[in-house]
């Protein structure tokens, strides 16, 4: 261990921004230490660009100098009301705050924030391992503060908090989202104080701005296993205020020996294996959203045992409402989300049959350039437990797959539109916005998709007149020329 803090002293000693810093710590005859998550990553070789000092006086000030002595404008912004500064620098986020401590009212999420010791600003802290401190003065420069054996919980993979977890909790409730999301990111278990506190004071977390809460749940998203921090969310009851959707997925039924899968579990199934090979966050929450409709479409036959046709599209529905519960952006993201949904069994279904050229065209267009991430979504749905069904279902897909890049080369069908836009059927049969036009438009994409015109405007406006013919329909062909 001695050898790991030498190397780290020997890094900080190295860098500008820690030994200007430490000269300034000198010059003041202040203390200054680095603490929290980049002490943390440090002693977990997590590169770190969030850099927080403590100083023991006046953080403001205390930066003010270090901006000053950087000799160069630098990007600070002042938070007076936490006694904070913010600098950007070199890429790196530095924040200098006052040594501090917090008091709570029971109904406010909002910290009443005083000046206090460095044992103080300490105490604070969320767990263990975020509660080590490293000096920046000369004398002691790089030695570890360890009031809490945060070290020890690092080494055991542990998370701890510094005081009682109940006060932890009470006191700032997202400590408990926290919990998991560090959970989830380093691989780490909660210790059986920490995880009994949660489980005791998760409604506490109602008091939570849902951006908050958001924030933390994105990040558990983007986490190397977000099975994890769902897990814990589960088993800690904080999923109960979160995301109920998902509980609803829990539990295999029997009827007459005949079983469905738990669609809780392999969800986070299919969100691990995606993790695996995307780090597309909208990508993650499709997956973890894919099956949402199945709840509300679970019927079961004798014959034919449980289905649940119809739960893409039940679900691509609530994937909106979700988005604005959850406060997640509801722009091109949540549609992206919804048709990832609404799509994710189509290239399944392709690989139970016979694949058309027509049957591919259609979901070349509707997924457009988002093809690929609903291949990666399809291929990550595969849990089976048994290998040969698995090995079995991706020769096929890859069928399919080879088949989508052959069509969509041939038929240049990538972001497809129609070659017949609306205001030329206007036009050209001289009507007015109605149902008709749109009934033409499509008949027009039928006939692209199963194969018999091409996908060129020539053939498509040749149907067109064709069309108006057996509509009896009248044509001004100047439009045809004018294009």
């Amino acid at each position: 261990m001695k050898d790991i803090q030498t190397d780290i002293s020997s890094y900080l000693a190295g860098n500008e921004i820690f030994s200007l810093v430490s000269d300034l710590s000198d010059k003041s005859q202040t203390d200054v230490y680095v603490v929290g998550g980049f002490v943390r990553d440090q002693f977990l070789h997590r590169p770190s660009k969030d850099i927080d000092f403590v100083v023991v006086g006046d953080g403001i000030e205390f930066a003010k100098l270090f901006v000053k002595s950087i000799g160069h404008k630098a990007d600070l912004n002042i938070f007076k009301t936490f006694g904070t500064a913010n600098i950007k620098f070199k890429g790196y986020e530095i924040e200098f705050v006052g040594a501090r401590k917090e008091s709570y009212q029971l109904n406010s999420r909002n910290p009443i924030v005083s000046k206090g010791s460095f044992e103080d600003d300490l105490n604070r802290r969320d767990f263990t391992i975020n509660a080590m401190a490293i000096s920046m003065r000369k004398q002691d420069f790089g030695s570890l503060v360890d009031l809490f054996s945060g070290l020890n919980d690092l080494n055991s993979c542990i998370l701890r908090t510094p005081l009682h977890p109940d006060k932890t909790f009470i006191d700032d409730p997202l400590r408990m989202m926290r919990a998991a999301r560090f959970a989830s990111q380093l691989g780490f278990s909660l210790h059986p104080d920490t995880f009994d506190s949660i489980c005791k004071n998760a409604d506490r977390l109602q008091i939570i701005t849902q951006e908050r809460i958001t924030d933390e749940l994105n990040k558990i998203m983007c986490s190397p296993i977000p099975s994890i921090g769902f897990k814990l969310l589960h088993d800690t009851h904080l999923l109960d205020y979160i995301l109920p959707e998902l509980l609803d997925l829990k539990g295999a039924e029997t009827i007459d020996n005949i079983s469905h899968k738990d669609n809780f579990y392999h969800t986070l199934q299919v969100l691990d294996n995606i993790s695996e090979v995307t780090d597309n966050l909208w990508l993650r929450w499709a997956s973890l959203l894919h099956d949402i409709g199945k709840p509300a479409t679970k019927k079961f036959d004798n014959k034919v045992g449980w289905s649940f046709h119809g739960h893409e599209v039940v679900g691509s529905r609530m994937v909106p409402q979700v988005f604005k519960k959850l406060k997640l952006p509801m722009n091109e993201k949540m549609r992206y989300v919804r048709k990832m949904v609404y799509l994710h069994l189509r290239p399944v279904a392709l690989t139970k049959e016979e694949v058309t050229d027509s049957a591919i065209r259609r979901l070349i267009v509707e997924s457009g350039d988002d093809i690929n991430d609903l291949l990666v979504l399809c291929k990550a749905d595969v849990t089976s437990k048994n290998q040969e069904k698995v090995k079995t279902f991706l020769r096929r897909f890859d069928n399919v797959k080879i088949k989508i890049e052959e069509v969509t080369e041939k038929d240049e069908l990538r972001n497809w539109k129609n070659p017949i836009a609306g205001e030329t059927i206007m036009k050209a049969l001289k009507l007015k916005p109605s149902r008709l036009v749109g009934e033409i438009k499509d008949e027009i994409k039928e006939a692209i998709m199963e194969g018999v015109i091409g996908n060129n405007y020539s053939e498509a406006f040749a149907l067109l007149l064709k069309i108006a013919k057996e509509k009896g329909l009248e044509v001004d062909l100047n439009e045809n020329k004018a294009n």
